[in-house]
């Protein structure tokens, strides 16, 4: 197993920036593909982005291509998500995961992610 711990989140003004991190530890985060997954209040866990083990592909959910970066640096056992031009809608707890697997279809997808962090909350205000 490996173990998951997001920081970075808080109050946020529409248009503005957030830089969430995820700590892993316990195995060899490389080892592992990553993803951001987000959940508001009376709403399902979505999925928001992921990343390759290398690092060298990662995926978007549409409604934050173009805004949202992620990142992973394996020297540190770090995962990233650059948030940009945030808006309301982008309230929710926010969670990283971890999982074995290389198929590019299962990146977006709850259930290809075994390990989770305990979430970290942003709310962006209008």
């Amino acid at each position: 197993q490996v173990q998951l711990v997001e920081s970075g989140g808080g109050l946020v003004q529409a248009g503005g920036s957030l830089r969430l991190s995820c700590a892993a530890s316990g195995r060899t985060f490389s080892n592992y593909a990553m993803g951001w997954f987000r959940q508001a209040p009376g709403k399902e866990r979505e999925f928001v982005a992921a990343i390759s083990w290398t690092g060298g592909s990662t995926y978007y959910a549409d409604s934050v291509q173009g805004r949202f970066t992620c990142s992973r640096d394996n020297a540190e056992n770090t995962l990233y998500l650059q948030m940009n031009s945030l808006k309301p809608e982008d309230t929710a707890v926010y969670y990283c995961a971890a999982g074995q697997f290389s198929r590019s279809s299962w990146y977006s997808s709850r259930r290809s992610y075994n390990n989770w962090g305990q979430g970290t909350q942003v709310t962006v205000s209008s």
